[in-house]
């Protein structure tokens, strides 16, 4: 086997049969933040032969100070994450499959994503994606590793359907609100030990040593030293996913169109279509006070002092305003109905 590896082989419990295990196994991370960037950075270093990681946002200057893939010359660019992170990735280890995908996680195209996957990665930031995870995997029969991070605070778990319960027999509600590090903060330490408890309960699961998974959601505060583990123990009966088979989270048959990015400032609107960003500097750049594009994106302040953001996929990001009719009254007005 490849000597990159040598040392993670001198481990005897993944050995040189848990090294090609790895290496024919297929990974996908949902959320290239924090917690994302450091999975994706220990994914590619251990040899999972495909790595696919999906966000919807670009690298911005707060992102620095604990998304550890990134760097000044991204915020400058203005790279969205997935691909800032794969031109990183691709540098660490050439022998590894990537596959970055700039896209919105919705209920349109979360099974698409995760298709042909072993196991999935949860580096988002807010419940209703997490949800949307819990239920597509547990409806596929792949198992996910969920991670939080926030101020000193982390939790941890692996979830595996058929084997635990799933995210819903612990917190019932995605629409519960709570803190989060555009709120209250975080330190870039607490990421770190998330995901790192996240990638090796991976690790287990995709050298198959199931009989050494953590069968516990883990919590602690790295600043206060509290420590606790909770047993996952029995799947709630009546719940909708694991139980009842009826996956919540899959079952709009439309998707928000409209929704803020908490504590950002930031209005994301779908959109009607694909853009062609091209095309659209040419429109804006008559209106707009200034206007930046690369392959990926297009920025564009406008005179009102907000700014739009245009993906390919056709979604728009308002900045500046967490008004969902101020956004709208900028979008109608810049882009159209």
């Amino acid at each position: 086997m490849n000597e990159r590896y040598s040392r993670q082989m001198l481990f005897a419990p993944i050995g040189e049969e848990g090294q090609r295990k790895l290496k024919d196994s297929a990974v996908c991370i949902i959320g290239m933040g924090a917690l994302g960037t450091v999975l994706a950075n220990h994914m590619v270093r251990a040899g999972v032969g495909l790595v696919r990681i999906v966000d919807r946002d670009y690298v911005e200057t707060s992102n620095l100070q604990r998304q550890m893939l990134y760097d000044e010359e991204d915020v400058e660019n203005g790279y969205p994450k997935a691909i800032a992170a794969e031109k990183k990735l691709r540098k660490f280890n050439s022998d590894v499959r990537l596959e970055p995908i700039v896209a919105d996680v919705t209920v349109h195209n979360i099974e698409s994503l995760i298709e042909d996957i072993d196991l999935v990665l949860d580096g988002t930031d807010n419940f209703q994606t997490r949800f949307l995870l819990n239920d597509a995997c547990f409806r596929k029969g792949i198992p996910f590793t969920y991670g939080g991070a926030v101020s000193s605070r982390g939790m941890s778990a692996i979830l595996v359907p058929g084997a635990t319960p799933c995210l819903r027999c612990f917190i019932q509600s995605a629409d519960a609100g709570g803190q989060t590090c555009d709120t209250i903060g975080v330190i870039a330490p607490v990421v770190d030990i998330v995901a790192s408890y996240q990638a090796v309960e991976a690790l287990k699961f995709l050298v198959e040593a199931g009989e050494k998974r953590r069968n516990s959601l883990l919590t602690f505060d790295v600043w206060e030293n509290r420590y606790y583990e909770m047993k996952l123990g029995e799947p709630l009966n009546d719940c909708p996913c694991c139980q009842l088979k009826q996956y919540p989270a899959l079952d709009y048959a439309e998707r928000e169109e409209m929704v803020t990015l908490c504590g950002r400032g930031t209005v994301q609107i779908a959109g009607n279509g694909p853009l062609d960003l091209a095309s659209w500097r040419l429109r804006l750049e008559p209106a707009a006070a200034k206007v930046a594009a690369n392959a990926y994106l297009l920025r564009a302040e406008l005179p009102e002092g907000e700014r739009l953001v245009l993906f390919p996929d056709g979604r728009v990001l308002v900045q500046g305003t967490d008004d969902l009719i101020r956004a709208k009254i900028l979008y109608a007005r810049y882009i159209g109905n």
